[in-house]
């Protein structure tokens, strides 16, 4: 008889929550572009279920040029209307425009640090100071998206619940190395 894999709990009853927290919930990324995805997605989020995000989050890809940094710092108030009318995405204006507005933060910080993920490597210390300093950075941004986005990008240690098949691998793999 197969095993079945003991996940996080709120990942185990829709197929694109499980593939999200196999594949990506926890995992470093360093890829401008995927953490600025990231980093929207978890504003996207906020209010809202996991699930309902991963279920648009193509949708919001196409939105959003890929959640290309370049291209969405260039977006327009006209580009922010036709986001509203796109019934396929989250329609919310101070998430839209927070995403946009954070493209733009983000290239000043890229100029700054050489890259976001260089950025993100240097955040460094206990987590309410990194969510402080990323509440300072970014808008719409609150110690809870802070945290969940740090967790997503693996920043923070116990990212996966006891038991959860990803927290037993990792503490394998670490002990090994002892």
């Amino acid at each position: 008889m197969a095993s079945v894999k003991k996940r996080c709990s709120w990942a185990v009853k829709d197929p694109l929550l499980i593939k999200y927290h196999d594949e990506e919930w926890g995992v470093p990324l360093s890829d401008d572009n995927e953490l600025f995805e990231r980093l929207s997605l978890e504003i996207f989020q906020a209010g809202l279920s996991w699930r309902i995000v991963l279920h648009k989050r193509a949708a919001l890809r196409r939105a959003f040029a890929d959640f290309s940094i370049e291209r969405v710092a260039a977006f327009t108030g006209r580009d922010v209307l036709r986001l509203l009318r796109n019934e396929d995405i989250i329609r919310n204006r101070l998430k839209i425009a927070a995403t946009i507005e954070n493209a733009k933060r983000l290239k000043r910080l890229i100029a700054q640090h050489g890259s976001f993920a260089g950025y993100v490597s240097g955040l460094d210390g206990e987590p309410e100071a990194m969510y402080r300093e990323l509440k300072k950075q970014f808008s719409f941004m609150g110690p809870k998206i802070a945290e969940s986005f740090l967790l997503s990008i693996g920043k923070l240690d116990k990212v996966h619940e006891p038991g959860c098949w990803k927290a037993v691998e990792k503490t394998s793999k670490t002990n090994r190395m002892k």
